[in-house]
């Protein structure tokens, strides 16, 4: 039986329709398709490690098999001393100024001694904390404030589309790279600490746009069923 391209085609877009309205609700999530979005926001948080990337920013990561994604999801948690995001992978940041990316661990000495006080998310894109050390002479406690890394910020160029995600990491397109840097390098904007960026699809439109596909391909489906039926006839009256 030969595969019709068509039929293929309709399904396709009926299953990119289906994936923008399952992350309707998805922090960070965007539309496979244009016309199912909606312009991103951002809401408060009570969480000190999470952050909104500025706008048209990703936050670099890796995806479930180590290869470097991106995400629009700055909710974080401190895993084992390693600053995470939701799906458990690794949030990439600059712990030099001349270095490249990399996993942002805080001191395994300070997590052994349990001297970490309200790990954090500055608006510099600095993954900060407080350390407690005991002064040897008078015995006091003094905080001082330890800083990570700064965490890895990507843009890409206008109009780039990306592959559907299971969730708000994508992989950068074949044969486009983004720039890369830090929140406030004169390139990117400031984050928003304590806030999460919410999802970049419209749910009535993409609702909308499903209801659509499916009537497409119900109708593609009716129109070769008709035709079908009709090339049947003919070969019977021929014979």
């Amino acid at each position: 039986m030969l595969v019709d391209p068509n039929v293929d085609r309709a399904l396709e877009r009926i299953a990119e329709r289906e994936r923008d309205v399952q992350h309707a609700y998805t922090p960070g999530a965007f539309a496979v398709r244009d016309d199912a979005a909606a312009r991103p926001s951002v809401r408060a948080e009570l969480d000190p490690l999470a952050a909104a990337a500025p706008d048209g920013a990703f936050f670099v990561t890796t995806d479930d098999r180590g290869r470097t994604a991106y995400t629009r999801d700055g909710a974080c948690t401190l895993r084992d001393g390693m600053l995470v995001g939701v799906a458990g992978s690794p949030m990439l940041g600059f712990v030099s100024a001349h270095g490249g990316t990399r996993e942002l661990r805080v001191d395994p000495v300070d997590l052994a001694l349990g001297r970490i006080e309200h790990p954090r998310i500055e608006a510099n894109g600095a993954f900060a904390y407080d350390r407690l050390v005991v002064d040897p002479r008078t015995g006091t406690t003094e905080r001082e404030r330890v800083e990570v890394g700064r965490l890895a910020l990507a843009r890409f160029p206008a109009g780039t589309a990306f592959a559907a995600a299971s969730d708000a990491r994508v992989a950068a397109p074949d044969g486009v790279l983004p720039h890369v840097g830090r929140a406030r390098d004169g390139t990117f904007g400031a984050l928003a600490p304590m806030h999460r960026a919410t999802s970049g699809i419209a749910i009535d439109r993409g609702l909308d746009r499903l209801h659509d596909a499916y009537l497409a391909f119900d109708a593609m489906i009716a129109a070769r069923t008709a035709r079908d039926g009709a090339s049947k006839t003919t070969l019977g009256l021929v014979k």
